[in-house]
């Protein structure tokens, strides 16, 4: 019997890739739990040798019972832990049962996990106005996102400069936002700063928690409980 280790090698010459290619593009997408191919010239050639190899990934993820999601569209994949519930992913018999809840499972601070949400309901106003552009990003102001934070979740950013800049640069390597200055996003009033949200962003927040947020043709009017949770929010 073949072992998985020669079969793998021999779908990975198929498709005219080395194992240490294989391997550049699994570590990295398992290391950092998502791959947009606008980010930098590195992401851009793993994205486009995910396209080459696609399905070697979907199977050789599959048994860990990994959720990998594609947006063709924008460019980028993402990869969730096992149990995971993903907006736009149907629930399979893994979702409620899973033995899996622990290991990369992680869970976000509440001031993370805020602020995630207040990007979701800001870009889900620029689809609607539509202000997005053609590559999906929306820009934002850093003072809109503090003001709707407060009117939404009651909540204001940190006053530590340090925390501020850790809940941006976690955001950022979660590819959900870009920015020039993080010293700036730190700052008190950020009168000044703005982010650039990421499309990438529509996979993080669940469609239940948008319209509780922000309902369909309504002004945003409750606010939601507020608890850590294990991504996508």
């Amino acid at each position: 019997m073949d072992r998985i280790t020669d079969l793998l090698e021999q779908n990975l010459d198929h498709v005219g890739l080395s194992n240490a290619a294989f391997s550049e593009l699994i570590v990295r997408l398992l290391d950092y739990g998502v791959i947009s191919r606008s980010e930098s010239q590195i992401e851009a050639s793993l994205y486009d040798r995910y396209l080459q190899c696609a399905d070697i990934v979907e199977d050789y993820l599959a048994p860990m019972h990994l959720v990998l999601v594609h947006d063709s569209q924008f460019r980028f994949i993402r990869v969730f832990p096992p149990a995971s519930v993903v907006p736009g992913v149907a629930d399979d018999d893994n979702s409620q049962d899973s033995p899996f809840q622990n290991g990369f499972r992680t869970k976000p601070s509440a001031n993370v996990i805020a602020v995630i949400l207040i990007l979701r309901v800001e870009y889900e106003k620029a689809l609607r106005e539509g202000k997005v552009d053609e590559l999906g990003q929306v820009l934002l102001p850093l003072e809109e996102l503090v003001i709707t934070m407060k009117n939404l979740l009651k909540q204001s950013l940190p006053e530590s400069q340090g925390e501020r800049q850790s809940i941006f640069r976690q955001l950022r390597q979660l590819r959900l936002v870009k920015y020039s200055n993080e010293t700036d996003l730190a700052l008190e009033n950020g009168q000044d700063s703005w982010l650039r949200i990421e499309p990438s962003i529509t996979s993080f927040v669940t469609q239940a928690m948008l319209d509780q947020l922000y309902p369909p043709q309504l002004e945003p009017q409750t606010e939601p409980k507020l608890e850590p949770s294990t991504t996508p929010v």
